[in-house]
C-alpha cells in the first residue's frame, strides 16, 4: 500500500532567492527563510505567530508576503511551489496505482513510463481558484485571445504568471477575478487591470458576452 503523507520537501530556486533577497541583511535573509519554513509547516500565518517569530523585522519583510481572505500571511511563490509539488507528487502515486489517464489508455505500457527519469520541474498549472466556473471563465479568456488577437501561451510558466498576476489583481476574490476577465474581454484589452469602479460586485452573462465578441469576428 503506497503512504500518503505530507510532503517533506519543495523546490527551491537559488538564483531567484538572490535576486528576491538582494539588499536585505543576513539578519532580514534569516528572518526571511524562518517565515517561509513555518509557512511550509502550519501553512498560512497570523499576526502573532509572525510577531513571535521575526519580531520588527515583520516591517521589512511585510512586501514579501500576502493576505488571504481570512487576514493570515502567507508567500504567494512558497504556496504555487508547493500546490506544484503536490500536483506532480500525485500524479507519480496515481501512476503507481494504475489510475491515470495514460495507464488507463496504455495499460501495460504505463509501466515502462516509469522506468523513465522523472523532471521534477515540469509545470502544472495551478489555479488561484479551483471552481468550474473559475476554470470555464479562463478557458473563456483564452479563446479570447486566440480569437480576438491570434495569442496562444507559449509556455505553462507564461500561463501561470498572467493567472498570478490576475489572483492579485482580485485581491484574492474568485467573482473579482472573473469579473476582472470580464472587464477585457467587454473593452478587448490584451491583458488585465483592476476593476474599474462600475464592474465592481457585477456579474455578467459569459454566455451572452461571448456571443456579443462573436459578432465583432465575423
Amino acid at each position: 500500500m503506497i503512504n500518503e503523507m505530507k510532503d517533506p520537501a519543495f523546490l527551491f530556486y537559488p538564483n531567484d532567492y538572490i535576486g528576491g533577497t538582494m539588499g536585505m541583511t543576513f539578519e532580514e535573509k534569516g528572518a526571511y527563510i524562518e517565515l517561509l519554513m513555518m509557512q511550509f509547516n502550519r501553512g498560512h500565518m497570523t499576526n502573532h505567530m509572525i510577531g513571535q517569530t521575526v519580531g520588527q523585522l515583520w516591517v521589512k519583510l511585510e512586501d514579501k508576503f500576502t493576505k488571504d481572505k481570512k487576514g493570515l500571511w502567507f508567500n504567494e511563490r512558497l504556496e504555487i511551489e508547493q500546490k506544484k509539488r503536490k500536483a506532480f507528487t500525485d500524479s507519480r502515486v496515481n501512476n503507481l496505482k494504475g489510475v491515470n489517464q495514460y495507464a488507463k489508455k496504455r495499460g501495460h505500457m504505463s509501466n515502462h513510463m516509469e522506468d523513465r527519469d522523472i523532471n521534477e520541474n515540469e509545470i502544472v498549472i495551478i489555479y488561484p481558484f479551483e471552481s468550474e466556473n473559475f476554470k470555464n471563465q479562463w478557458h473563456l479568456w483564452k479563446q479570447f485571445k486566440k480569437k480576438q488577437f491570434n495569442f496562444t501561451y507559449k509556455s505553462q510558466i507564461s500561463e501561470q504568471a498572467i493567472l498570478k498576476k490576475l489572483s492579485k489583481l482580485s485581491e484574492q476574490n474568485e467573482q473579482n477575478a472573473i469579473n476582472i476577465i470580464h472587464q477585457s474581454i467587454s473593452e478587448c484589452w490584451k491583458g488585465f487591470f483592476k476593476l474599474t469602479e462600475d464592474k465592481k460586485n457585477r456579474k455578467i452573462n459569459a454566455g451572452m458576452l461571448m456571443q456579443q465578441i462573436d459578432k465583432q469576428w465575423i
